[in-house]
């Protein structure tokens, strides 16, 4: 998570945006030629299932509201952002127009992005279960939860605890509460399991019973104002039995009404202290508290057996971290379960100093199996989005082709080929403000001329294109939730609203974050779209050679906008052919080991005829074909 998204404000905290803003630089693709991706010698240790899935992020404060009674009340806020509660706040309403001022949000003149940081709507585990088979149905195979541990915050990326799932995520938010009273936090034969302790691990089971993986994010860079330990240094100060968890810069003198007390937070954010590193890494106290987290998640019943458990874990700011640490992390997350997955949030630099960044040193098979592959979503959108920084068929294929150079082999495979998530704008947003580059200026604070509207047509087709490129390119597709119904929106806290359901009825949006006119766009579940994404994710779930083929680029003009390739393994072929380009091209693509006979497009069973060794197709502006 980056946090200049999830505390995307003005105020106390402008300085920190501008500084991160600073960093985030654009950077030129790599031009090295195009070759393939063909079978070569790796230190595989990736989870063989981990090739084989498509994922699904739910973002649980905003996926469904299973249960009303858990909703958050005022003063579970307390600890978080921006600190205050507003009078007559209450639980925003699941189907509202999004930029539209609740009532208490009238009260005062902060303005929208202020008061976003202190909505809640609910969202929970008993909701997330409810929609499991709505999941396989679509033919999910893997989930990916933003933090789920007790937090105060929306967003929970400032933890309270490591051992305990959101109180507000369960059943009995203040019976939980009580039972935290009971147990010593830093002695795990105290800990208890708390309603929502034991609801999560029905969803595990649940999951599980479904064929389906579960991840949860890890943030052990930082922890929350409340974390157990921190209060406690911040009450005794240098008494505190945990003094040498964090980096302390100045004690609190008690002889003055002043607080004094200074310590070193995730860039400098006091609401974000950073658990403190040495040479070897996290430092020992919660090194062990961490450990013994990663067991209860991952062994809850002490067995042996991690089938009750988790599936691996989505290590939040991973290069912030000591790799001495991550190396450690991985003989415990392996030690428990040999085929958990281990994905690393590394794609910072790939936007800073103007150079090519890349996660090489964290997938050597010592650390992690995998990252999300921003930097594949980057060029992906220079190519299908249209901007001004678009660049062709074959620019693209090399910049393909350096991503696929750069990591191992069996990394490739798993890596989360994601073009959206909860840290960026949206997908249809992205496509209605082309001209932007990933990820920089994506929002209306810091673009008075972003587009917030509904993407058209003509934004679905592209989307629609680009989906079909995800589910048929190497790695392991990954759907932000509702990017499947239609949802849109801007960078954080845009990109997080409410999940649009089908059996909820929206409110059409009017409002304007900054109060200016704004044809109305109505709000609703996009049934033809999720048709495509469940078609185009059985397709790939059906089709083996999609999943772990080897990737082999075709030569097209530029000039057509077409793209083709080549998945190929054990015999079998299939060649993707997309036509990127508004207007009808008629194309001649080279089918290898076929000199005569006929090929199919899985997607609308045509059929083609290869005459010497070639097939010649029209294909209609947007559209593709995946022929076997």
């Amino acid at each position: 998570m980056r946090y200049q998204t999830a505390y995307r404000i003005r105020g106390p905290l402008l300085p920190f945006v501008i500084l991160l803003l600073c960093f985030l630089q654009a950077i030129p693709a790599s031009a090295q030629a195009p070759t393939s991706l063909k079978p070569k010698s790796s230190m595989s240790t990736v989870p063989e299932w981990a090739k084989q899935v498509v994922w699904y992020q739910i973002f649980p404060e905003r996926f469904r509201n299973g249960d009303t009674l858990n909703d958050p009340r005022a003063h579970d806020q307390q600890g978080s952002w921006p600190h205050q509660v507003a009078e007559g706040w209450q639980v925003s309403r699941w189907t509202g127009d999004w930029y539209e001022s609740q009532p208490w949000e009238q009260k005062d003149a902060k303005g929208f992005y202020f008061h976003a940081q202190q909505r809640r709507y609910g969202g929970d585990l008993r909701g997330i279960i409810q929609k499991l088979d709505y999941l396989k149905s679509m033919g999910i195979g893997a989930i990916y939860l933003n933090p789920m541990f007790e937090s105060p915050s929306l967003h929970k990326y400032d933890a309270k605890s490591y051992h305990h799932i959101d109180k507000n995520f369960g059943p009995d938010p203040e019976g939980d509460r009580k039972l935290w009273t009971k147990e010593d936090p830093s002695d795990p034969k105290t800990w208890v399991w708390t309603s929502a302790d034991k609801l999560f691990l029905d969803f595990v089971k649940e999951a599980h019973k479904r064929g389906m993986k579960v991840v949860i994010d890890g943030v052990f860079n930082h922890v929350g104002m409340t974390f157990w330990a921190f209060e406690d240094v911040k009450k005794n100060q240098q008494s505190s039995r945990f003094k040498d968890w964090f980096t302390v810069k100045q004690w609190d003198d008690p002889k003055t009404p002043n607080d004094e007390f200074e310590y070193e937070g995730w860039f400098g954010i006091r609401e974000l202290p950073e658990i403190r590193e040495d040479e070897n890494g996290i430092v020992h106290g919660p090194r062990e508290y961490i450990a013994a987290a990663v067991r209860r998640w991952m062994d809850p019943n002490g067995d042996g057996n991690p089938e009750d458990g988790i599936d691996g874990w989505r290590l939040d700011v991973a290069e912030k971290v000591s790799g001495a640490f991550w190396r450690e992390f991985r003989t415990w997350v392996r030690s428990i379960n040999p085929e958990a997955y281990i994905v690393g949030e590394v794609w910072w630099e790939d936007w800073n100093n103007d150079k090519m960044f890349n996660a090489a040193p964290w997938l050597q098979g010592d650390m992690f199996d995998a990252v999300m592959n921003y930097r594949w979503a980057r060029e992906a959108f220079r190519f299908f989005g249209g901007g001004k920084d678009n660049i062709s068929a074959s620019q693209f294929l090399k910049r393909l082709q350096a991503l696929l150079d750069d990591y191992p082999r069996a990394s490739n495979y798993v890596l989360m080929n994601l073009y959206d998530s909860h840290d960026t704008e949206r997908m249809g947003s992205r496509l209605m403000n082309p001209d932007l580059q990933y990820d920089h200026r994506g929002s209306p604070t810091d673009n008075p001329s972003y587009e917030v509207r509904k993407p058209g047509s003509r934004e679905l087709m592209v989307q629609k294109l680009m989906a079909l490129f995800q589910m048929t390119y190497v790695g392991a597709p990954m759907i932000y939730y509702g990017t499947e119904a239609g949802m849109w929106g801007a960078d954080d806290p845009d990109c997080r609203k409410p999940m649009l359901w089908q059996d909820y009825r929206f409110d059409d949006e009017k409002s304007h974050p900054f109060k200016r006119d704004r044809a109305g766009d109505p709000n609703r579940f996009d049934q033809e779209l999720y048709r495509w994404y469940s078609t185009l994710i059985g397709l790939r779930n059906s089709q083996p050679v999609l999943r772990t083929g080897t990737f082999e680029p075709i030569p097209t003009p530029d000039e057509s906008g077409v793209l083709a390739f080549r998945r190929a393994e054990a015999g079998t072929q299939i060649v993707v052919v997309l036509n990127n380009s508004w207007v009808a091209q008629r194309i001649t693509i080279p089918i290898s080991h076929q000199q005569d006979g006929e090929l199919k497009d899985l997607l609308s069973q045509r059929k083609y005829r290869v005459i010497d060794g070639a097939t010649t197709m029209t294909l209609e502006g947007k559209s593709g074909v995946v022929l076997q």
